[in-house]
């Protein structure tokens, strides 16, 4: 069973809860105003939503963190900047976000640590995005650029100090801002889909961060959303229409959209703003008319439909129910509260705090699981960020492994080129002395010659 989770950048709609196969509205969360890609569920367990005020400083935003059973605000952090795009991987593990001065920052949730922060864009970030298996973080920026972190190189202090630049690779091909980044399955051969109000569509390889296809709309791209089986995209733009565009097929001939485009369907007023796509074979649209519609992918159809607020629907989730919900619990939040525990993990740091401070010392933070009652299961705490690279290669990681792989390679061509550069000054050098010696036997002989 899934939820729908909407919300606005009007405050005054909050976030929306739907049971997606009842359409019954389970919850509403009161004064949530989330900038687009703003929204996350962080392991299934709570839900996170950056804020913006309406004139920005330095100081101004925060990220907020809502439980299953309030609809209350229950934990407040103010990062050192305005955070606008924000994203958990998986496991709900971490939580990276992206700042308006082109710095990306990483927090581990169960002690609220800043574990790292970089500068990865010349201007502000607009998506991050984290791959299936949390080895890689994809981020997007006004600036137009497209860039894909390997994880193991970012947080391996060796490799950050000798390497020019932290990315894996800097994909450069759009020229506006980037609205929305997707990430299909396949580890480290998955394929990346960027959007862009250039009017395009690009898609890239995660592993050569080649571009594979380049696809123009009509319109400007502000959503996209990958079939399951990533024969096709779909892609919400701002002339209300929804396109579907061809991953791997060309476009038949004789279609008027242009090519790679399939075709479009379109019931929205305004602008589609998100896009999402549900485990039941069901497609999800967000407007900036407060619509959220429910498609059939195959017909077209309209499912069902949800009313969010006269403003924009800025993000989408769709989400597995956890096991210990039920009816019941969303509507007597306070005895959900009692039954089940409703303890979140502490405020995300301002600031990188020392590698070798104690973090052990903090209390073990616990929260709902999917598999046990809340008060049986607990956040899984690391010291840092490596070690739990480091168990993705232990336990088998396709991606991490390939990217190790990738990472000797590039250390064996360098070596190469080491030794290729020694044993040319050497035969240099050989050279110059050979000739040293050649030269002095010359001048010796001439002088015998004389005498």
């Amino acid at each position: 069973m899934e939820l729908l989770i909407a919300s606005s950048s009007v405050a005054d709609a909050g976030i929306g809860c739907w049971d997606l196969e009842s359409g019954a509205e389970q919850l509403r969360y009161k004064s949530c105003a989330s900038p687009p890609h703003g929204l996350a569920c962080v392991g299934q367990r709570f839900l996170a939503s950056s804020q913006l005020r309406e004139q920005p400083s330095a100081s101004s935003g925060s990220i907020l963190y809502w439980s299953w059973s309030k609809p209350q605000v229950e934990v407040k952090s103010l990062p050192a900047e305005p955070i606008k795009p924000i994203a958990a991987n998986s496991h709900g593990t971490y939580i990276a976000g992206g700042g308006q001065s082109g710095d990306i920052y990483m927090w581990e949730v169960a002690s609220g640590r800043l574990l790292k922060k970089w500068h990865a864009h010349y201007r502000a970030v607009t998506c991050v995005v984290f791959s299936q298996d949390g080895s890689f973080l994809i981020s997007g920026s006004e600036d137009g650029c497209v860039r894909i972190w390997s994880l193991l190189t970012v947080f391996e202090e060796c490799e950050s100090q000798r390497a020019s630049h932290l990315y894996l690779h800097s994909c450069t091909g759009h020229t506006l801002r980037i609205t929305d980044i997707v990430i299909g399955y396949g580890g480290v051969s998955a394929t990346i889909v960027s959007a862009s109000e250039d009017r395009t569509c690009k898609v890239w390889s995660l592993l050569k961060g080649r571009l594979l296809r380049n696809i123009v709309f009509p319109s400007v791209i502000d959503a996209i959303a990958l079939d399951p089986a990533e024969h096709v995209f779909y892609a919400g733009s701002r002339d209300g229409s929804i396109y579907i565009a061809a991953l791997n097929a060309e476009s038949p001939s004789t279609s008027s959209y242009g090519m790679h485009i399939i075709g479009s369907f379109s019931d929205h007023s305004k602008a589609v703003t998100c896009l999402a796509y549900s485990t039941g074979d069901l497609l999800i649209s967000g407007s900036e008319d407060g619509m959220v519609r429910v498609w059939d992918p195959i017909t077209h159809n309209i499912v069902r439909m949800f009313r969010l607020a006269k403003g924009p629907v800025n993000n989408i989730l769709v989400v597995r129910r956890p096991l210990y919900l039920n009816l019941g619990s969303f509507s007597n939040p306070h005895t959900s509260s009692r039954r089940h525990g409703s303890q979140l993990p502490p405020p995300l740091d301002k600031y990188v705090t020392s590698a070798d401070e104690d973090v052990d010392n903090k209390g073990v933070i616990r929260l709902p699981s999917l598999s046990n009652a809340p008060r049986d299961a607990s956040y899984i705490s690391h010291r840092t960020i490596e070690n739990h690279l480091k168990e993705l290669q232990q336990q088998g990681s396709s991606a991490a492994t390939e990217m190790e792989v990738e990472r000797l390679k590039r250390e064996c061509n360098r070596t190469l080129q080491m030794v290729q550069q020694w044993k040319k000054m050497y035969e240099n050098l050989h050279e110059f002395c050979v000739n040293e010696l050649l030269d002095g036997d010359q001048v010796d002989g001439s002088k015998r010659n004389v005498v």
